[in-house]
């Protein structure tokens, strides 16, 4: 049966996407692929269509929590019974359940933390996989170094003599971030599928302030006069509650979103955004991985993202019903100040690496440095992981690489900045690729008119609180009696 049948009898489509069957083919041939495709352009299906055809078990190792949730969720609403999140989410006795049948599962999620556990790994090494899948797979550079060092581990769990083929999938990667995947994964001469990054429909706006006050007087304006939906993203929890509470009292449905929040309350907050009884988001970079919201019109960077890698993955999730959408990126004297701060502060020293080799050789447990608060968790994981693969020196050097690094991120987002040029091209440039076309309204650079972008808030709603589903589940109940 031909690709194309299978494709309609499996998911109702005619034809595929581009860049989906040239993958699929590849991965029936046995081959390693890497494939950059947008968001929205219908990764999953990579990964879904080649479990129906072969008709075994694919392994899909996703970041986030909530990501592979909403995937198990999306796949059992469309008929799918087969597919299980082997998460932390599970109690012990479920654990056990998914464990004990997990050869009878189509698709099986998990954290790259999860997959290294033990029981796991013997419990994977007894299946017959027909595919492993690397979801989002530019967290293996992006977060694997210097945030959660597991992420460089997968390659280790995999049996590489006796092993499906492996896909990884992303939007975006630079290609130094390419050779992390390649390398971390162990993959074999993977065939590269490399979509256009750039997304003509997003239009790119930047506005400079004198005081970071400035902006926020700015902000609350904007998005009085103008519709959403739209994310406004900070780097500050605490901004995200104050903006939020600004926006309420203006009659504006908003809602604060971070990793500080109770899991079921920011999965409570995404579900009503992506149901539109919420027109703005603001929130940490915590927020948007796997959020499957196609009419976002604005995206608004309060501050600037540390990386343009960061960036690019913030503002690509306006736009995704292909529609024009605006981003704004607002910048005032000193913020790349605090983004060097904010992408360093969790990184271990030198003098931790120096404390953690003389607890050792004093046999003590290192991790009573997060005890005597000498340390943080994330800090203590990535020296941790280092310190058990490279001599006390090696680990001091690569500390220092790595802080060296993180400052050249945040100096390759000034660029985009600072140019009185095409932010689109450098865009593009960033990641080894060259811009085709200008379109109308590219950028501030190229210049924008903002009328035929923007659309006006037409009503003014009634002030609005966003409650926690705890409360608003008590409500129903009480409306059902």
């Amino acid at each position: 049966m031909e690709l194309e049948q299978l494709l309609q009898k499996h998911f109702g489509y005619t034809t595929f996407r581009p860049g989906q069957k040239e993958v699929i083919e590849q991965l029936m041939a046995g081959k390693d692929v890497v494939a950059l495709l947008p968001t929205g352009m219908g990764k999953s299906l990579c990964y879904q269509l080649p479990g129906y055809i072969f008709n075994k078990p694919v392994l899909i190792v996703s970041p986030l929590l909530s990501l592979m949730q909403d995937q198990v969720d999306q796949m059992k609403q469309f008929g799918e019974k087969r597919v299980v999140a082997l998460n932390s989410f599970l109690t012990p006795e479920q654990k056990r359940y998914a464990l004990h049948f997990l050869h009878e599962y189509r698709f099986i999620f998990t954290s790259p933390e999860m997959l290294l556990q033990p029981q796991v790994k013997e419990r994977l090494a007894q299946i017959d996989l027909s595919l492993i899948v690397a979801d989002e797979a530019h967290c293996i550079s992006q977060w694997g170094f210097d945030f959660r060092p597991d992420y460089l581990r997968i390659g280790e769990t995999i049996d590489a003599s006796n092993r499906p083929p492996l896909l990884a999938l992303s939007a975006t990667a630079t290609t130094t971030v390419l050779k992390d995947i390649e390398q971390y994964l162990k993959m074999s001469e993977p065939y590269q599928f490399i979509h256009d990054v750039d997304r003509p429909n997003i239009h790119l706006a930047k506005k400079f302030f004198q005081h970071k006050e400035d902006k926020l007087d700015w902000m609350i304006e904007h998005v009085k006069k103008t519709e959403g939906p739209g994310i406004i993203y900070t780097q500050s929890r605490a901004k995200t509650e104050n903006i939020s509470l600004m926006l309420l009292e203006q009659g504006i449905a908003a809602a604060a979103y971070h990793a500080g929040k109770d899991a079921q309350d920011r999965q409570f907050i995404q579900q009503q955004f992506i149901a539109g009884d919420l027109d703005w988001i603001i929130a940490t970079n915590a927020f948007g991985m796997g959020v499957h919201k196609n009419n976002i019109r604005q995206v608004i960077h309060e501050s600037m993202p540390a990386t343009v890698a960061n960036y690019m993955q913030e503002i690509g999730r306006a736009g995704r019903d292909g529609k024009d959408s605006l981003v704004f990126l607002l910048y005032a004297d000193g913020d790349e100040q605090f983004a060097k701060f904010i992408v360093t502060d969790d990184l271990p020293k030198a003098a931790h690496a120096h404390s953690y080799a003389d607890m050792r050789a004093r046999r003590e447990n290192p991790v009573n440095m997060i005890n005597a608060g000498e340390i943080s968790e994330t800090a203590f994981r990535v020296l941790h992981y280092w310190m058990q693969q490279e001599t006390l020196e090696e680990v001091k050097s690569r500390l220092l690489s790595m802080e060296i690094k993180k400052y050249e991120a945040v100096k390759a987002m000034m660029k985009i900045i600072e140019t009185e040029g095409c932010m689109r091209a450098l865009l593009v440039e960033h990641f080894g690729q060259i811009l085709a076309y200008t379109p109308d309204n590219c950028c501030s650079g190229c210049g924008m008119d903002y009328d035929r972008l923007l659309r006006t808030r037409q009503q003014v709603q009634a002030p609005v609180t966003t409650i926690s589903w705890q409360t608003r589940l008590r409500q129903l109940l009480i409306q059902d009696v």
